[in-house]
């Protein structure tokens, strides 16, 4: 529906003010015309079969879609839009093609393609400039239009405000007529140029017309492009880290000069290679199913590359591509030295990294994307000679970016999927074997040991379990036996109170008798 709204909004004023235009190819807007009827009258058939939510649920009942379509103020509007004015031609003639003026009342479906087009491309700001620049075109466009007939209402040449004298071959073209207008209108409303001076109290008001939408347009598009503006600066905060704030602090500390080159050339790297290092804050918005299943897309095939994450279940994975957190290395940067305890697991998306000697120099191998280094020491596997410590100086030879997997993100989405850590473990044992770093007998004690401590944790279990029916059989008799005390106590009291009134019945007895 974009064309024959657009080709309605632009052409029918167009040959309506360039009488030329319209008598030239008469035949050609014939054609369009009656095509973009037909578009007008498929279109409002569509919206008879066009679906809508009621309560977040999709209804597709064609009464259902029909009643609400004709009660909604779109159905009146597109309704007025195809009404066959063209009837009118018998009354004003074939080439008066303003009779075709409510064909302008069908401009909901170009804003729908532009609202759906802005969620939907990469770069939504590049097309707002683009929609805005459009918008600005068809006002100008308008504007020439009636700027010529204008002109051609007072008389072509008549002064040096309007058109010149068309009798002159230098003006007599229909290209130059539309370019000269054009010309003239875009002086006006951007007021940039200086223009003739009016004459005419047509010209005037004209004139004020155009100057009172300048200001409006002027105003429109300043705030369209600082809302652009902001949008672009809003994406960069969000995407990078503020740099702002860092430089802020190192000159408040006096950062020595080294340290803040290399954070510098950090931020820089980060900036002109769009380098992301908070993907999980930027996805947090989203519903955690939309998380997961962007998340797989992007790094599902990085971390199916690491050998003990292979075969495992897809939930498992699913689960842990949310735990990665990708992280940014300089050159010459060491990711881990030998002998540093390891607590997270490392997967080489892009750049190099060299396994070196302890005088950081000497290379003993080259890491490259796709390799991985660090995932035994996230597996509490028995029997590990190195005792889950770094046996080797890894340095990142230029920019590397990595995603870490910790030990503790691991172990939490293990204590979900049992099965799968005891294949995890499994495979750990395997590289170790293959590494001459496991000690089976050491592994077999732990396991004995691990197996006694279940057993004791079991019985203490078991023995806590009795005593808390023991104490709770305890607590119960405690209750019984404090009721029938109390019960007791009651009763006492009660039979006490009866002996103390005796004594006072009987003197009134005692007194009586001494009388007779």
């Amino acid at each position: 529906m974009v064309f024959p709204v657009t080709y309605n909004l632009v052409i029918i004023i167009c040959r309506s003010c360039f009488t030329e235009l319209q008598y030239d190819y008469l035949s050609i807007w014939l054609s369009l015309d009656y095509l973009c009827d037909i578009l007008y009258i498929l279109d409002i058939v569509a919206n008879f079969h066009t679906g809508f939510l009621k309560e977040g649920i999709l209804v597709t009942d064609k009464k259902q879609i029909a009643r609400r379509y004709l009660s909604s103020s779109k159905f009146r509007w597109d309704l007025l839009s195809v009404l066959p004015t063209d009837f009118l031609y018998f009354k004003f003639g074939i080439h008066t093609p303003a009779v075709r003026i409510n064909r302008f009342l069908h401009v909901q479906p170009l804003f729908e393609a532009f609202d759906r087009t802005e969620t939907r491309i990469p770069y939504p700001n590049v097309f707002r400039i683009c929609k805005l620049m459009a918008y600005i075109f068809v006002v100008i466009h308008w504007n020439s239009c009636v700027y010529f007939a204008l002109s051609n209402y007072i008389g072509f040449g008549k002064d040096e405000w309007v058109y010149p004298n068309i009798s002159d071959p230098d003006f007599a073209s229909l290209g130059r007529q539309y370019v000269y207008s054009f010309y003239f209108s875009t002086l006006i409303l951007t007021t940039v140029g200086d223009v003739p001076a009016p004459v005419q109290e047509e010209e005037y008001l004209f004139m004020t017309a155009d100057f009172l939408i300048a200001v409006l347009g002027f105003a429109t598009i300043l705030g369209s492009i600082s809302s652009v503006v902001a949008n672009v600066n809003d994406g960069d905060k969000a995407f990078y880290p503020d740099y702002d704030q860092v430089k802020q602090y190192m000159k408040m500390y006096k950062v020595n000069k080294s340290v803040r080159k290399k954070v510098i050339a950090w931020h820089q790297h980060l900036q002109i290679n769009k380098k992301m290092t908070n993907e999980n804050q930027i996805l947090m918005n989203l519903p955690e199913k939309l998380r997961v299943e962007v998340a797989v897309s992007v790094h599902m095939s990085t971390l199916s590359k690491v050998q003990i994450f292979q075969n495992c279940e897809k939930g498992l994975l699913e689960e842990l591509v949310l735990k990665l957190k990708p992280q940014v290395y300089s050159p010459g940067e060491f990711v881990c030295k030998k002998g540093d305890i390891g607590r997270e697991m490392y997967i080489i998306k892009e750049g190099k990294l060299a396994v070196v000697a302890d005088d950081g120099v000497t290379q003993f191998a080259v890491l490259g994307a796709g390799n991985y280094f660090g995932e035994i020491s996230i597996l509490n596997i028995k029997g590990n000679t190195s005792g889950n410590r770094r046996t080797a100086n890894i340095k990142s030879i230029g920019y590397s970016d990595l995603f870490c997997l910790s030990k503790e993100d691991l172990k939490e989405v293990l204590t979900v999927y049992p099965d799968a850590k005891t294949i995890l473990e499994e495979k750990g044992r395997e590289i170790l074997l293959k590494m001459n770093k496991l000690d089976e007998k050491l592994a077999a004690e732990l396991e004995a040991k691990q197996l006694e401590m279940e057993e004791k944790v079991q019985r203490l279990e078991a023995n806590l379990e009795s005593m808390q029916t023991k104490l709770a059989r305890l607590l119960a008799e405690l209750e019984s036996s404090a009721a029938k005390i109390l019960q007791r106590i009651k009763r006492m009291e009660w039979e006490i109170s009866l002996w103390e009134e005796e004594p006072t019945e009987d003197k009134p007895t005692d007194k009586s008798e001494d009388e007779e």
